[in-house]
């Protein structure tokens, strides 16, 4: 089975969607299922800036280190490589939707459909103080948990193309 690629997106591409990132990086390592992941925005507001550093601190908090991480903003040739297109808020992926070229949109997803138990947006953490941050993180942490367990069955299962299940 091919490695499947991954792409998270947020608002800047500074806070949820890289430490959906890091997160899904960290965990897959740790169980030996190998992905590609990578994280962008629907904005180019951010466009070159690492990650706030209170998710870097939270991340550092949890034995997790941010990798060298700078925004940049969604492109339709993401459409074609990634297999799954992973939007935090339901705003974020109708901006998606509107971007993919014909045939595509059926990749995009939002995250709390991997998370069990939660529906609606992943909050922005940006305008709140720490705890913000540690809540978002909680969360982000349920759902690549829920992510992985979805991708782990379409691993054993058919070869069939993961975002059309």
């Amino acid at each position: 089975m091919k490695k499947l690629a991954i792409l998270f997106i947020c608002t800047g591409n500074i806070c949820r969607s890289p430490t959906a990132h890091v997160l899904l990086m960290h965990k897959a390592r740790a169980v030996g299922f190998h992905v590609e992941v990578d994280s962008a925005a629907v904005s180019d507001e951010e466009r070159g800036n690492p990650p706030d550093p209170r998710s870097v601190a939270e991340a550092k908090r949890r034995g997790i280190e941010m990798h060298a991480h700078s925004a940049r903003q969604v492109r339709k040739a993401d459409f074609e490589r990634f297999d799954l297109i992973i939007g935090m808020t339901a705003q974020h992926c109708a901006a998606l939707r509107r971007l993919a070229p014909a045939g595509t949109a059926h990749k995009v997803h939002l995250f709390t459909e991997f998370a069990e138990g939660v529906e609606g947006d992943v909050p922005d953490p940006w305008y709140g103080g720490q705890q913000a941050f540690v809540e978002v993180f909680d969360l982000i942490d349920l759902g690549v948990d829920g992510l992985l367990t979805r991708l782990a069955a379409l691993a054993t299962s058919a070869p069939a193309h993961p975002a059309t299940r």
